[in-house]
């Protein structure tokens, strides 16, 4: 007889209302003190907690929580602290914590990249000359305190030392042994200080076992976990992978420790295929991770009560545990809110809350028969197939349109070289223009007045007019300071990607849908329910007001189809790249739309095409292909003379520079601020023959880059590309930061910019 325990890794932080995020800003602002944060916060804590157990979830991860990465905890309870923060050790400082994350006047910040394939972002630990030791057993202090006070013997949840080495930066291939031998002695103190407090389960999360390894990696686990094993008498550890397929399956089950957790949702089959092949060791617990931690549909019991049937039948497993892929950190935290939806659609969601729900169910239908949950399967099949068999599903103009995708050109009329002459004599900029990457300052006052036209207390000419108001200021900003090339600023949208959520066909928008993306930054990902299509103009008003203003140009600016797939929840019912075309075919309608109106140059983002590479690097070539395809539908139908730019951004791109080449943008903008400029060493290996910017400051933190500092990363970009393909601007959108903040920032760009012309000239003379 099978024991079936239900389980999670990790419940969202935001809080239904977005509680964290508002605690943590009120914070940073100074309008509450360090302990009246702190005790906010405990309290929130607390309150998911107590609705986790309310839930009836037997196994309740604790230190999941976070006050604003988990990968930064992990650095900090490890005293990982770059030199320029002046840490002098003990715990250390919430000061000291948030400025790795955000910068301040005397350091930059940690550089920032994506969690795996999602769209969160974890701080990357420094390493370099590092010797850790703990700060503080953060696991066992987060125990004690849920014990203490809900009476929940939870369980602990570590980032694992290998993946955390792996995520890191400052050191060479061949320190990993010696930085990793730093470290497991530490991770022994913290599990035996949990055994010896009585705690049942630790949770050892280690995704990147869901990456391409090699075999001497795998022998690394071996070592690593049996010197664990060997330290420990009752703790048991569940060691968690999750985000895709395990290569090394047989090796990794018999890794020696009590249970291993696996995504059967991520893994495209493969895990279980696996299993069916090679079986299951029956003395390890399997955490089937069966409901999908990264979208959210709602499932089908039916079908999820038999594959769970099936997994104890094949395995004969003494313990299961039943839970989701991954953390729901990755989800809204619950459905209840969402008032403002159709009942197909609202009734086929399933948030973090509702998964948990699933979950309880599941379980009780495994120990008790399908018969106990026999309402609430017949409801799950009910709303899975109301929203398979809609009409907005089963759009025919799309469907033909997908069918027929050769009668649409994915090629610009003329090569790069062709185009940029053109460009050249259409547009007439300096040497080195300088530009920004689109969206301008949200202040207090433009989120006031979307919240009140919204709302109906403001009518559309009231907002329409609001908004030319922000545009006449921009516009006036940007050439006081010196701009060469300009945007509108998209003070209209709320977010670069639900903005458009909310004007194309098969799209439909949450009330309180929000996840964190990184720190306090919270998205609201629009929900990709039907076939997409274009219905009218999106971005064209905004965008040609902002023209009217001056004679500079003024930059169109779209969301790409690739980041829009990437950054939505999306229809689970066919295939991702497909979706994708459909939203390329319907920004191919805007593009157009904008340069009949006479936009010239057009805008079309990308940030999100790199994160959303498979784990597997053998799946690599398939994805960017149709990356590819999915931009140039987009883009390929303008004129010679209409420059497409594009922007990236905290990405690695050295292992994908053909495929941003393949994409024949006209001008490419990347990320190279927090990177301190390492990526400028990819073109040291691979040329670059497109129009080219390099972030030269980091927009994410308060602080304003000193001219030198931003001269240095020109005058070492330029020693490796093309002065006239070279364009200067900050790494990201300007829309989080303060007015002040931008103005001072931009000044100094713009005064590098003119710094380094006069340089070059010189050099010339």
């Amino acid at each position: 007889m099978t024991t079936v325990i239900s389980s999670h890794l990790g419940y969202p932080r935001i809080g239904e209302n977005r509680e964290w995020k508002k605690t943590l800003e009120r914070f940073w602002s100074g309008k509450i003190n360090k302990d009246t944060f702190l005790q906010d916060i405990e309290e929130l804590r607390l309150h998911h907690l107590q609705k986790q157990k309310d839930q009836n979830i037997d196994l309740i991860p604790v230190g999941d929580f976070s006050l604003y990465d988990h990968v930064l905890d992990t650095s900090v309870m490890f005293g990982v602290i770059p030199e320029r923060f002046e840490y002098s050790g003990g715990p250390v400082p919430l000061e000291t914590y948030f400025a790795i994350a955000r910068g301040n006047q005397k350091a930059v910040a940690s550089e920032m990249t994506k969690w795996f394939n999602t769209n969160y972002h974890y701080i990357v630990p420094e390493l370099g000359g590092a010797e850790p030791k703990i700060t503080e057993n953060r696991p066992l202090k987060f125990y004690r305190e849920a014990k203490e006070k809900l009476g929940i013997s939870g369980k602990p949840v570590i980032l694992g030392p290998i993946t955390y080495l792996k995520l890191s930066k400052g050191y060479k291939p061949e320190e990993f042994q010696a930085l990793l031998n730093k470290f497991v002695p530490l991770y022994i103190t913290i599990l035996q200080e949990l055994e010896k407090e009585g705690v049942e389960w630790v949770q050892i999360d280690e995704p990147i076992l869901a990456t391409s390894l090699e075999a001497q990696d795998i022998d690394i686990f071996k070592e690593t976990y049996e010197a664990f094993s060997s330290s420990l008498t009752d703790l048991n550890i569940l060691l968690q992978t999750y985000f895709e397929g395990l290569d090394h399956y047989q090796e990794v089950v018999s890794l020696p420790v009590q249970g291993i957790g696996i995504d059967f949702i991520h893994d495209e089959g493969a895990n279980w295929a696996s299993i069916k092949k090679y079986g299951f060791p029956k003395d390890k617990v399997l955490a089937a991770g069966i409901i999908d931690g990264r979208n959210i549909w709602r499932s089908n019991l039916k079908e999820k009560l038999e594959w769970l049937q099936e997994i104890v039948e094949t395995t004969r497993v003494e313990t299961l545990f039943v839970q989701p892929s991954s953390s729901l950190l990755h989800v809204p935290v619950t459905v209840k809110n969402e008032s403002k939806l159709s009942s197909t659609l609202a009734n086929a969601l399933s948030f973090a809350d509702e998964k948990l729900e699933e979950i309880a169910l599941l379980t009780k239908g495994l120990c008790q028969g399908a018969s106990a949950i026999e309402n609430e399967i017949n409801e799950s099949i009910a709303a899975v197939e109301a929203i398979n068999e809609s009409i907005s599903r089963n759009v025919p103009q799309v469907r033909d349109a997908i069918r027929n995708l050769s009668g649409f050109s994915s090629k610009r009329n003329a090569s790069f070289k062709e185009r940029y002459k053109i460009q050249l004599q259409e547009f007439q900029l300096p040497l080195l223009p300088t530009t920004t990457i689109g969206s301008l300052p949200q202040t207090p006052e433009v989120r006031k007045a979307r919240r009140a036209w919204k709302s109906g207390e403001w009518s559309n000419e009231e907002y329409d007019r609001f908004v030319k108001e922000q545009m006449d200021e921009g516009i006036k900003l940007q050439e006081e300071i010196g701009l060469d090339v300009l945007v509108h600023g998209e003070f209209e949208r709320n977010d670069m990607v639900e903005y458009f959520g909310e004007k194309l066909g098969g799209f439909e928008t949450s009330s309180n849908g929000w996840v964190q993306s990184y720190g306090s930054r919270c998205v609201k990902p629009p929900l990709i329910y039907g076939d997409v299509h274009f219905i009218k103009p999106i971005t064209v008003k905004e965008s040609v007001y902002a023209q009217s203003l001056t004679n500079k140009p003024v930059k169109g600016m779209l969301t790409g189809p690739q980041t829009i797939l990437n950054w939505s929840f999306v229809r689970d019912d066919i295939p991702r790249h497909e979706v994708a075309y459909q939203i390329a075919l319907a920004l191919r309608k805007e593009v157009e739309t904008l340069e009949a109106e006479g936009i010239k140059m057009i805008q079309v983002d990308e940030p999100a095409l790199r994160e959303g590479l498979p784990l597997k690097q053998n799946k690599w070539e398939a994805y960017l292909e149709k990356a590819v395809y999915a931009f140039r539908l987009a883009t390929s139908s303008v004129k010679d003379s209409t420059q497409i730019h594009t922007h990236m951004c905290y990405s690695e791109f050295d292992d994908i520079i053909d495929t941003i080449s393949a994409l024949d943008a006209d001008v490419i903008s990347i990320e190279a601020a927090r990177s301190h400029g390492e990526i400028i060493r990819t073109f040291e290996e691979k040329v670059y023959d497109k129009g080219i910017g390099l972030g030269v400051y980091d927009i994410h933190s308060p602080r304003i880059p000193e001219v030198k500092e931003i001269e240095d990363i020109l005058k070492r970009a330029l020693q490796v590309l093309d002065p006239e393909l070279f364009w200067i601007n900050p790494d990201c959108g300007l829309k989080t930061r303060k007015k002040d903040e931008v103005a001072a920032s931009l000044k100094s760009m713009v005064e590098a910019a003119k710094k380094i012309r006069e340089q070059l000239a010189v050099s010339k003379a």
